[in-house]
Formats: structure tokens, sequence, C-alpha cells
């Protein structure tokens, strides 16, 4: 470029300002616009000329141009009301020997209001990039063994006998129980505990994954099964699993569709990704949990009969808190000693009166509740405190 004369360099600059597509602005450290495409311009409904040497202010609406200029920090996906229309904009500082020379905006989005269909694309395909993260972090691995599950209350001692008696078969488990009694805390204790041990483990929230998602991130589906299918298809989380075990998580929100496949799994241990007519034999073993009453379900015309016997094969109720007061105690030192290593709190105790406190409270969100009360207790202390007392407690305790 500097072998091409300036007017001619400002000429073809010109030239892509007055034809490039993008809403572009440049604004130099005094917050004054110097460079405006046309495109963002006739957005704007202003002239180009008469836009060019005003500050970006009297402009833009709403615009954070100047305060990226002061602040250095940019600006990504930013909403902004322009002319009455929502719009997604990205602001970025320009810097120039260590020092913010000014900053370049660009509207992403025009009229965000008629992007509904896209943000929904955006956030299956966000939700399937986290799934496959979280997977990919966990690999084969669980977080969880038998040693984990801390109960010394009788209730809480069968339950571990149970669960390590079932954790020898491959027969399909059923854990109920109200919502943070450690339904999954059990589940990855029961494979962690199998002979399956070393094989893959899958957690799929039935009650979390989109509906329109759920049977090809369950079966899978081949190359051009349907529009946006990935070139070479993609393996489900059953064949996935081939060999290990997949909980399915708040099995009691499954869609009448998908219940009726998930019991031609169980019945026939085959499946059929979406677009092909082969059937596939995987060996999965089955853990389903769920906080719902199905048998109540079933009655309802909400859940079929006929899955929830396949289901219900092998059964683990877990007790909510409030029946196993013995384990109160247990449970909120190992809490406590896990937070405070954390947040490296100093920590050395609970006292007799705050235990009694939480061993006369109900607990209607039972062990995460209680790893909750016993977080914010710690978070609570003053400097020099090291022992949780009624005080640090919440006021509902």
């Amino acid at each position: 470029m500097s072998s091409i004369p300036y007017n001619q360099e400002r000429f073809f600059l010109d030239v892509v300002l007055d034809n490039a597509e993008d809403a572009i602005v440049y604004v130099d450290r005094q917050g004054i616009i110097q460079l405006l495409t046309q495109t963002y311009a006739d957005f704007l409904k202003v002239e180009r000329s008469w836009a060019i040497g005003r500050h970006v202010t009297e402009v833009i609406d709403n615009t954070r141009m100047h305060i990226v200029v002061e602040t250095g920090v940019p600006e990504y996906n930013a909403v902004q009301e322009i002319n009455g229309q929502n719009t997604i904009v990205k602001r970025i500082p320009v810097y120039r020997n260590g020092e913010v020379v000014g900053a370049i905006g660009r509207v992403i989005f025009r009229n965000v209001d008629d992007l509904t269909e896209l943000f929904e694309q955006i956030s299956s395909m966000t939700y399937q990039l986290n799934l496959y993260k979280e997977e990919f972090d966990r690999s084969h691995r669980v977080k969880y063994s038998m040693d984990c599950v801390i109960g010394e209350d009788p209730v809480m001692k069968r339950v571990k006998e149970q669960a390590l008696r079932f954790a020898r078969s491959n027969s399909t488990l059923l854990i109920l129980g109200e919502s943070g009694t450690g339904k999954d805390v059990i589940a990855q204790a029961v494979h962690a505990n199998s002979a399956r041990r070393d094989a893959t483990f899958f957690k799929i929230n039935c009650a979390g994954i989109p509906a329109e998602l759920l049977e090809s991130e369950l079966f899978g589906y081949t190359e051009g099964a349907f529009t946006g299918a990935l070139k070479g298809g993609k393996i489900g989380k059953f064949m996935a699993a081939d060999g290990g075990t997949v909980l399915l998580d708040e099995v009691g929100e499954l869609p009448m569709n998908m219940q009726v496949k998930l019991l031609r799994f169980l019945q026939e241990k085959v499946i059929e990704p979406i677009g092909s007519t082969e059937s596939i034999p995987v060996d999965v073993r089955i853990i389903a949990a769920t906080n719902r009453n199905l048998e109540e379900m079933v009655q309802d015309g909400l859940f079929r009969l006929d899955l929830y016997y396949r289901l219900n094969v092998l059964t683990i109720m877990m007790p909510p808190l409030r029946e196993r007061t013995g384990d109160i105690a247990p449970l909120s030192s190992f809490f406590a000693e896990r937070i405070a290593e954390r947040e490296e709190i100093p920590f050395r105790g609970i006292s007799m009166e705050a235990l009694t406190l939480l061993k006369a409270y109900s607990f209607p969100g039972n062990v995460r509740e209680l790893e909750n009360i016993i977080e914010r207790a710690l978070n609570d202390m003053r400097a020099g405190e090291t022992i949780i007392r009624k005080e640090h407690l919440p006021a509902k305790v």
C-alpha cells in the first residue's frame, strides 16, 4: 500500500466504504467518527458526509463506542437499540504503540426481533457443544464411588448395601427420591462398583434436552437424515456407551414418543439411528432416576405402564434428609471440610448448638440444600472465626 499515492489509496478506501455490506464505524480517541460505511449510514438514515466528523453520540443511538475508547475493554455480542430496532453489535478498541487510539464497531445483526429462529438454532448448537465438552471432560470416569456415599444412619446404610448388591447386576435400575437426595451420586457409585466400571458412563438429563434433539442424542442419525445433519452422521449416546452405563435422569419428563423408543430399546437391546433401517445391537445398562411419582403418572396417562415395568426391575428409594437425621452431622462436616479447603477458609468444626438446629430443620432441598447452607455459613464467618455457630446459619434454620 505504501507505493500507492494517498489520493488513490483514499479512493480505494471510499470504494470499500461505499460498497461494504457490513455496518461498520470507526471513532478516534475523542469519540469522533472518522469512518462510516454506506450500509451503516443507510441504516442510521443519515448522510455519511454529515456523520463523519461528529461525535458518535450525536449519530448513533445508545452507543458505547466512546466508552470502549475510554476503558479499552472490548464488548462482544451486545444488544443495542438503534432507531427503535434491537441490534447485536460488537465494539473493539484499536491500539497503536500500546495505547488506545480509537475503536471500531460493527452491527452483527439488525432487527434482532426477526432472528428468533436463528437464535433457537444457535441455542441448540450451543447446547450440543456444551454437552460434548462435558462428556469429553468426564470421559470414561465417574466422580463418585460408594466410598463417597456418606451414610451412617441405618436407613442410608440399607440403601448402600442395596446399591452394592445391584451393582453386580446388569438389570435396569430405577432410582426414586426427592430432588437433592443424591440419586445421581448413587447411580455413579453403582457404575463404579460394577463390572462396567472401566467403560463409559453417560448421564442424560431428559428434561434438559430439547424434545426435538432428544432422539438424535440417544440414538444418533445417519448422513442426510434431516436438514442440518452432520456429514457422516452422528452416533448416539447409547452406542457411544456400548459396554457401559447410561443414566437417564428425570426420566419422568420423557415425551410419549421417546417413551415408545426407549421401551423398544429396553425390550430388544437394539438401536435404529434416525434415517436408518438397520438395527444395531448395543450392550448398555440403563439406570433411570426421577423425583416424580411414576405410578401416578401412569394412572394419569402421562407415562407408559409397559415402560414403567421395564424400568422398575430393580429399585432404590433414596430417603429424604429429614428421614436420615443421623447423617446430618457427618454430611455437614464433610461439606465444611471440602468447601473450606477449596475456598481456603480456616475451619475447625461445627458447634453442637448449630448441629442441633440443623437436625431439627426439615430440609425440603435435602442434601443439596444442606451443602448450600454449610457453604453460606463458612462464608459468613468473620475474620478469626473457625467454628460454624448458630448465628452463621440462615434464619429459616
